[in-house]
């Protein structure tokens, strides 16, 4: 594979004065990915464009949200279609979008799941199904989990576990947060499965000890997100949600970054760990890039909210078309079993990226299309403090070959690699080549 000159290919003087208004008109925290960001124009399919015609291979989907490539036609021919004949009324009215979107997550969500409430984004989701578990059980304290993350609210916020994220201390008494599975940084010492999930046991404790001993429930996500996809034991939730149960606690699975086929296999990542939840909440990927966030419910839990409520902009026209649209893809060209089979194809060759540089990869880890790399000093020699600088270097050289890629976790040295759920094993050979090539340069750079 020939490696294209970063040097080679100047900036335009359009993308230049793009940046120059970013820094100037938006807020210093709206921050973005590398040195001299991308200013991207057109995509299609799992291809972008920027302004100076530069293509590039996304393999990060707008964190884990173009589920099924960039303009997709079936997508945007809905979107056209309805913005056309209705494109807002709120929820002060029914309309048949919004009536049937609800009949379909319904019925394509774990049994029991009914009654929905749609609303703008993953934030909102996750508030509505905390109101929600509030009302039910009348009471008040929460359960989420260390390095996950909920969203911007003041209540999202301190349901996350995220130093980083949290731009101001917790607004929101009666949130404890419990030990995240996180096995290759287990926070009690121990080793998986010697360790008989002691870090979902300890929940006991911790309802015991630091909340009235009566919970209202236990948000977590099937597989951490911005925590670097940190992905729990297979027997994790089990173990968890009964001791939540047993608290009076009701199970909240926020399918944010899960949701609709990405884990493989399954249309939600919760269905590998063998568990109902009693509430979820899901975004992203539900409209492939429309805003567009659910909650959906038990009827016994969602009969149980009697105030009134709205959301000026959930579940509007447009976006429950779009919805429709993409989980019509998602199901029609059975996408799910493509992202077990080609997440297969990119974890073996992850895998052969970590056997080639042992030192430098400590961890591989992550389900079906939601795959991670965890960059450390030195995992040969034991030392596995965060690589955050290679992590800079990786991106820097994947960007100049034409290859997009995510990152998380509470150093920033996690690669995530979250392609469309309809990618293919050529485009995943691809993207492997360009990232082993990367790979080898971005060490190389450090060595030097």
């Amino acid at each position: 594979m020939s490696t294209p000159d970063p040097s080679a290919a100047p900036t335009s003087d359009r993308a230049a004065e793009v940046r120059r208004k970013h820094a100037a008109y938006l807020l210093p925290a709206v921050s973005n990915y590398y040195d001299e960001p991308i200013v991207l124009e057109s995509g299609r399919g799992t291809r972008l464009t920027d302004v100076d015609g530069r293509q590039y291979l996304d393999f990060f989907g707008g964190i884990l949200t173009v589920s099924v490539g960039h303009c997709n036609a079936r997508v945007t021919d809905a979107i056209k279609t309805q913005v056309d004949r209705l494109g807002h009324v709120s929820t002060l009215y029914p309309t048949v979008p919004i009536v049937e979107l609800a009949e379909r997550m319904a019925a394509i969500t774990p049994e029991g799941l009914n009654k929905s409430m749609f609303t703008a984004s993953g934030t909102e989701a996750d508030e509505t199904a905390v109101a929600l578990a509030q009302v039910f059980t009348g009471s008040i304290e929460l359960i989420a989990l260390r390095h996950g993350y909920s969203g911007r609210s003041m209540l999202a916020q301190s349901l996350t576990a995220h130093g980083p994220w949290r731009a101001v201390p917790t607004q929101i008494a009666g949130i404890k947060h419990g030990l995240a599975p996180y096995c290759y940084r287990c926070p009690m010492k121990l080793t998986y499965p010697s360790c008989d999930v002691a870090c979902a046991r300890d929940l006991e404790e911790l309802i015991q000890t630091t909340t009235t001993g009566k919970i209202a429930g236990f948000l977590a996500e099937p597989i951490q997100g911005v925590g670097g996809f940190v992905t729990p034991p297979p027997e994790y939730f089990e173990v968890a949600v009964e001791i939540v149960r047993k608290h009076g606690g009701v199970f909240i699975c926020d399918e944010v970054q899960t949701g609709f086929g990405r884990t493989g296999g399954t249309m939600f990542g919760i269905e590998h760990y063998g568990v109902t939840p009693d509430i979820m909440t899901m975004a992203k990927g539900v409209a492939n890039g429309m805003p567009l966030g659910v909650t959906i419910a038990t009827d016994e839990i969602a009969n149980a909210f009697g105030a009134l409520t709205i959301s000026t902009y959930g579940g509007n026209p447009m976006s429950c078309a779009a919805a429709l649209a993409t989980l019509d893809v998602i199901e029609g060209d059975e996408l799910p079993a493509n992202a077990e089979v080609q997440g297969a194809r990119l974890r073996a060759g992850l895998e052969q990226l970590q056997q080639r540089h042992p030192a430098a990869i400590g961890d591989v880890r992550g389900m079906g299309l939601m795959q991670a790399i965890e960059l450390v000093l030195d995992e040969s020699a034991g030392d596995r403090t965060p690589d955050t600088a290679l992590t800079a270097r990786l991106f820097e050289q994947t960007k100049a070959r034409g290859l997009l890629i995510g990152k998380g976790g509470l150093h920033g040295n996690v690669v995530r690699i979250s392609p469309a759920l309809n990618i293919t094993a050529h485009e995943i050979d691809e993207a492997l080549a360009i990232l082993g090539e990367a790979m080898a340069a971005a060490i190389k750079g450090g060595n030097a």
